[in-house]
């Protein structure tokens, strides 16, 4: 029964749900997360309350949002 559980939870950790299939509105930049940011905030005061506490960090606009540029599609292997 353990081990069936575990097989479950894991597959549901593996599984694609985890994928963002939406670009949220913020992003916290800078502080060593590289160019593309950590962009995974509906409001600006989550965005704020992420970002407080971390040297060297700012939230802005995601610029996908901004831009109105679509999401890239993975490229599927040949």
């Amino acid at each position: 029964m353990r081990i069936t559980l575990l097989i479950v939870v894991m597959a549901l950790g593996f599984s694609s749900a985890a994928k963002a299939e939406r670009d949220y509105p913020w992003c916290v930049f800078g502080g060593g997360l590289g160019a593309s940011g950590d962009c995974m905030y509906s409001t600006r005061e989550q965005c704020l309350a992420s970002s407080s506490g971390r040297w060297n960090t700012y939230c802005d606009v995601n610029p996908r949002v901004r831009f109105k540029q679509p999401a890239p599609y993975p490229q599927r292997p040949r």
